[in-house]
């Protein structure tokens, strides 16, 4: 009976065999999976000793080095008959004086207490070599020197001819100023200097004594003499009798500087230190000598080997 009935809604359509496809509720999507990312490689780091690589100052002289704060610092030792250990730092670097009975270690730890004032001249001395290395004149046709503070073209020419010895200047304001010098362009450099050097020294003088005329009666002094001096280290010296003596590489500096030298040495003629009365004085005719004197430490002069 149960079949019949069966059959019969079959054919009416209203029942459904267990067969039949059933909507279902739709589903949601599941997220898609990803393969995790390869992890990202680092480099190992350098070691620290690759990245701290010390400092080193170097006496040409040197006997022994000690480690002063992050730099190797090699000096050259001297024994001598003193009572203390003396330091000195100059262009070739850190110069030890002690006495015979001090031990090595001794001298050491003695280093190690004046570490910051050691390093920061040892410094001071290299950032003045680095600069004058920069400065370094390179001589020839077209060499480019300072001349009262600007800058200054060599130029060769053998066939020019001069009115005046060894060289003519040319040139003025913005267009710049040449040196004429009667040498072929394939001189060597060592000629070039001297020529160069030559004209320098004579233009020095006329400029060194037209500058001492003009401020010796302000400060009510005589001068007697002028000698042009070629100190590395000094820019000038006076004596008591009126003689003066300049470094002619002042011409490399601009006017005002060569001004401050010049009054600052017949100041000496009135007060022969350095005291405050001798300060005053200078200050009299020049009172910005502070700035200039700092300019000229702060400024050396190209070297000419």
């Amino acid at each position: 009976m149960q079949r019949l009935v069966q059959l019969a809604l079959d054919f009416l359509g209203g029942g459904s065999s267990p067969d039949s496809e059933v909507p279902q509720p739709k589903r949601a999507m599941a997220p898609v999976q990803q393969a995790p990312e390869a992890p990202l490689l680092v480099a190992p780091a350098p070691p620290l000793g690759d990245l701290l690589t010390p400092a080193v100052f170097r006496h040409p002289a040197a006997s022994r080095e000690v480690l002063l704060g992050d730099a190797v610092v090699a000096y050259a030792l001297q024994r001598a008959r003193r009572r203390s250990i003396g330091f000195t730092v100059g262009p070739d670097g850190l110069s030890v004086r002690a006495p015979s009975w001090v031990t090595l270690a001794g001298v050491d730890a003695a280093l190690r207490d004046k570490a910051p004032w050691i390093l920061r001249k040892l410094g001071e001395q290299q950032a003045r070599r680095q600069q004058e290395e920069r400065a370094r004149i390179v001589w020839g046709d077209g060499a480019v020197l300072p001349y009262l503070g600007e800058p200054l073209t060599v130029v060769l020419d053998p066939t020019h001819g001069f009115a005046a010895r060894g060289g003519v200047l040319e040139g003025q304001g913005a267009t710049g100023r040449a040196l004429r010098i009667a040498l072929a362009r394939s001189a060597a450099p060592a000629q070039v200097r001297d020529a160069v050097q030559a004209w320098l020294m004579r233009d020095a003088r006329r400029c060194f004594t037209e500058r001492l005329h003009h401020f010796a009666p302000l400060l009510d002094v005589r001068w007697t003499r002028l000698r042009l001096s070629s100190a590395n280290t000094r820019w000038g010296s006076a004596r008591a009798d009126g003689s003066i003596r300049l470094n002619w590489r002042l011409m490399h500096y601009r006017p005002a500087i060569i001004d401050y030298v010049v009054a600052h040495e017949l100041s000496h003629l009135r007060v022969m230190d350095h005291s405050p009365r001798f300060w005053d004085t200078v200050a009299t005719v020049v009172p910005d000598y502070a700035a200039l004197r700092r300019s000229l430490r702060e400024q050396p002069a190209p070297p000419w080997d």
